[in-house]
């Protein structure tokens, strides 16, 4: 029966959103990997809501090229394991036309080549630049660039007379994939990496390895590199200290639960993220004012809570993907797949994507915002 929806668990760690077709019309079969419960499920819980979102309005508006989407969502927890397990299935048993998620880049990296010999799209929504470089032909991530996002902070560092600069990140992919970026592109702005910690991403107390860094006199700012709850503690150790060094952090930091958690100690903080998280403060006429205004508004009404970047980077995968199959005018994975690199100045929550033969990320630095925290609240930096 159209409109019917059911979920269903399988397993202890499947998710599967059923969608029934209409009579006569055969569903398009989309996969999603995303950890919708577990320690991640700050990245993967709003990432299977927006979905779940996007495909109930996609149906209700009579589905792409006139059939339903099917969704098949599989939690894996963040288990890079379970990851690679619904990878195969998907592929092999349900047929799907692509993949969304993983969610962390962990499991983005876990199942790269199963993407790849299974000849399936994979859109990530994990953020390590390794993902897509080297470009794998049937790979595709929708954050933005790690790089873009140290070349962010690194020029507002400079704009600041900033010179020293201790790094912290998270003993994650996305973490690793960050600290490589930091020390890489260091000497590109005259940024000299004075300390280098990594961190258990399970830690409830940093303060060790905060008064480490804070020993080093030469530090004049901190950078943390994570997307883990643990990035909160790294801020209120620094403020408990009474250390009041400068503190940016990674796109990462783009949830709202991550102030809530860090408190008064998330004031001032600065980082790159989506425009998603200020929509309300762009100016009228910006080509994505007005989608992600109808996403925050949808997403919140429906759900109860904030929208944040990470349910941002799910929405453009499902945008990409439906621009795809209506381009491509088929579910045939090479055709959905050449459509993708086809794609040209598609607007969407993260930013404005372009793909080609060679950027499978289909983002530029103008994908980003930096932002701070004003009044516990997400603000632009400097003001719009």
């Amino acid at each position: 029966m159209k409109g019917i929806v059911s979920m269903v668990m399988m397993g202890l760690a499947a998710l599967v959103l059923m969608v029934t077709p209409a009579a006569g019309a055969k569903s398009i079969k989309v996969g999603a990997i995303l950890a919708v419960t577990g320690p991640m499920s700050f990245l993967g819980g709003p990432e299977a809501r927006t979905l779940q979102m996007l495909v109930a309005e996609t149906n209700a508006k009579g589905g792409i090229n006139g059939r339903p989407v099917e969704l098949i969502l599989k939690d894996s927890m963040g288990n890079p394991e379970k990851a690679v397990s619904f990878a195969k299935q998907l592929i092999e048993e349900d047929k799907v036309v692509a993949i969304i998620g993983p969610s962390s880049s962990g499991e983005t990296m876990q199942i790269k080549k199963i993407a790849e010999d299974g000849r399936t799209p994979l859109l990530s929504c994990a953020a390590a630049e390794v993902i897509v470089d080297p470009v794998a032909s049937f790979v595709f991530k929708t954050p933005q660039k790690d790089s873009d996002a140290v070349k962010m902070i690194f020029e507002e560092m400079n704009a600041q007379g900033l010179a020293n600069v201790a790094i912290l990140v998270d003993n994650t992919g996305f973490g690793k994939a960050g600290q490589e970026q930091l020390v890489k592109i260091a000497p590109e702005f005259n940024i000299k990496i004075v300390e280098n910690e990594v961190y258990d991403k399970a830690a409830n107390d940093l303060s060790a390895v905060v008064a480490k860094v804070k020993a080093n006199k030469d530090v004049q700012a901190v950078v943390n590199w994570s997307v883990v709850p643990a990035q909160s503690i790294v801020a209120k150790n620094i403020r408990q200290m009474g250390w009041d060094v400068p503190i940016f952090q990674s796109h990462g930091f783009g949830n709202i639960r991550f102030v809530e958690a860090a408190g008064a100690a998330a004031e001032g903080i600065i980082f790159p993220a989506s425009r998603l998280l200020i929509a309300a403060d762009l100016p009228y006429g910006h080509p994505q004012k007005e989608l992600l205004l109808k996403y925050k508004k949808d997403y919140e009404e429906k759900y109860k809570e904030n929208v944040s970047a990470f349910g941002g980077y799910a929405y453009d995968a499902f945008i990409i993907f439906e621009a795809a199959v209506k381009k491509a005018g088929s579910t045939d994975r090479e055709k959905v797949r050449d459509a993708i690199e086809q794609l040209k100045n598609l607007p969407s929550a993260t930013g404005i994507f372009s793909f080609s033969e060679r950027d499978h990320n289909g983002l530029t630095k103008d994908a980003f915002q930096m932002l701070t925290v004003k009044d516990r609240k997400f603000v632009a930096y400097p003001p719009l």
